[in-house]
């Protein structure tokens, strides 16, 4: 065999040990170690000092001579210098931060007081209860950035009130799952930091790139509820004042100053130190961090105990991520060495394909991809396998990356392997079936993509932001 059909065969067995539910970051590295032994396979080098020995040599020098032959071969030091360069990278540096901001933001009893305030102050409008938690799924999404914590959180407080308010079970499972998976486009999201690690791409300019089309994605969330619920109001009844009672504007707006503001304070002070250049992210991330506590602290839920949770989820989060680059990196730069990435830009060219083509038949791909792995594993792993053909078609990175991250809302909401029906699920009461939640998430899946035919048609709902901001890229 070639050495390319050899990084073929690779790929194909790493895909084989996925679909088999194999670690993914055990199996990358594993196949990148092998595979790599023989790829840097050089036998004059490794046993330079062994086959110098004399023939009086002793048992032990000659065996621990052999053995340190053997283990030098270069894909060890590849496998140490890809290690320290991610545990090293500065980028990555923001995702334990995020993700301790995350679960502290989760535990200190602020989103269940947020959803109560904004389901009052929305009660005249159509749908108002899956405004107000599609509103709270969005903010907590932002803040902590994992879809399962999200969903979770909000099928425990807003699905039994929705179905209390008799609310359609389809209906008001959908509008759980979907805001709960906003977190992964929205800025501060820890996969655009991934990405960015991925791909080169400055994560500033990505963060301000992904805004608009995340609004995007929210407005027209918010207007399928509504529309939905002026024409047909069996779906979202609307509340009697028994059940929602008004408010006084006064009581209104103290409510809102303590349960929306601080978290929309956080949120905004992080974000906006990022755009416009007052912080790096891991900067940004570290008063998040310590906003989190703050507001933990000032809503009296900041005991030891969830500390210690978040402190543990935290670290066992972001070593996941840490390992899956380090085989990630290794896994490719042997890949690469032996050809593969050469072949498959050949196969692409002589395709003769379009950069729409391109695009549509890259996150069609994605898109499967999502249904057996987890948006870490898509970002790490295959993600960087499109990035080098980019140039060939003249797409920006930047463009490409906001476009996956929308493309991965649908991983989450597309049956049958969508996780956050699973989630809600298994949280929700008996009597919401799973194919019930299955139907209620399929119109978002649609609206996820009307928003890339948007983004698409106009590329400047990616580009204004960042080109206004930073100034065009050159």
């Amino acid at each position: 065999m070639t050495d390319p059909q050899i990084a073929l065969t690779m790929l194909g067995i790493f895909i084989a040990c996925v679909f088999l539910g194999f670690p993914i970051a055990y199996t990358l590295m594993a196949i990148g170690l092998g595979f790599g032994y023989y790829a840097y396979f050089d036998a004059g080098r490794m046993w330079r000092s062994f086959n110098r020995l004399t023939e009086d040599a002793s048992w032990w020098d000659s065996t621990s001579l052999w053995l340190e032959g053997f283990y030098n071969n270069r894909i060890f030091d590849l496998f140490i210098n890809q290690t320290y360069s991610v545990i090293s990278n500065e980028v990555l540096t923001a995702i334990p931060l995020f993700l301790f901001m995350g679960y502290i933001v989760e535990r200190a009893n602020i989103v269940d007081k947020l959803f109560s305030t904004l389901a009052l102050a929305s009660r005249n409008i159509p749908g108002s209860l899956g405004v107000a938690a599609l509103i709270t799924c969005a903010l907590f999404a932002t803040a902590t950035g994992i879809v399962g914590a999200v969903v979770t959180l909000m099928g425990l407080l807003a699905l039994p009130q929705m179905l209390k308010m008799r609310y359609d079970h389809s209906f008001a499972a959908g509008i759980i799952c979907a805001g709960g998976t906003l977190g992964i486009l929205i800025p501060p999201s820890i996969m655009l930091i991934v990405y960015a690690a991925s791909s080169g791409v400055s994560i500033v300019r990505l963060y301000a790139a992904a805004l608009l089309p995340g609004l995007v994605l929210v407005g027209l969330y918010i207007t399928y509820i509504v529309v939905r619920s002026i024409l047909n109001p069996n779906l979202a009844p609307k509340p009697t004042k028994e059940e929602l009672p008004e408010v006084p504007l006064g009581k209104m707006l103290w409510m809102l100053a303590t349960s929306f503001l601080p978290l929309a304070i956080l949120i905004l002070s992080v974000l906006g130190s990022i755009l416009f250049g007052l912080a790096t992210p891991t900067e940004a991330a570290s008063i998040g961090a310590l906003g989190g506590m703050v507001l933990a602290i000032a809503y009296r839920a900041m005991t030891f105990d969830r500390l210690r949770e978040s402190v543990y989820l935290t670290v066992r989060t972001t070593a996941m991520v840490c390992w899956l680059f380090v085989g990630s990196y290794v896994f490719s730069a042997v890949f690469s060495y032996l050809g593969g990435e050469q072949v498959i830009a050949e196969f692409v060219t002589h395709l003769d394909l379009t950069p729409i083509q391109f695009l549509i038949i890259a996150q069609l791909i994605i898109f499967l991809l999502g249904w057996p792995l987890e948006w870490s594993e898509i970002i790490i792993i295959f993600v960087p396998i499109f990035l080098p053909l980019l140039p060939m078609f003249g797409i920006d990175p930047l463009f490409f990356g906001v476009l996956v991250a929308l493309n991965l809302q649908t991983s989450f909401l597309t049956p049958p392997m969508a996780m956050s029906a699973y989630y809600l699920k298994g949280i929700a009461p008996p009597q919401v079936k799973l194919l019930e939640i299955f139907k209620g998430v399929l119109p978002y899946c649609g609206m996820v993509v009307i928003a890339m035919l948007l983004m698409y048609t106009f590329p400047q709902i990616v580009f204004s932001l960042p080109d206004a901001v930073y100034g065009p890229q050159r």
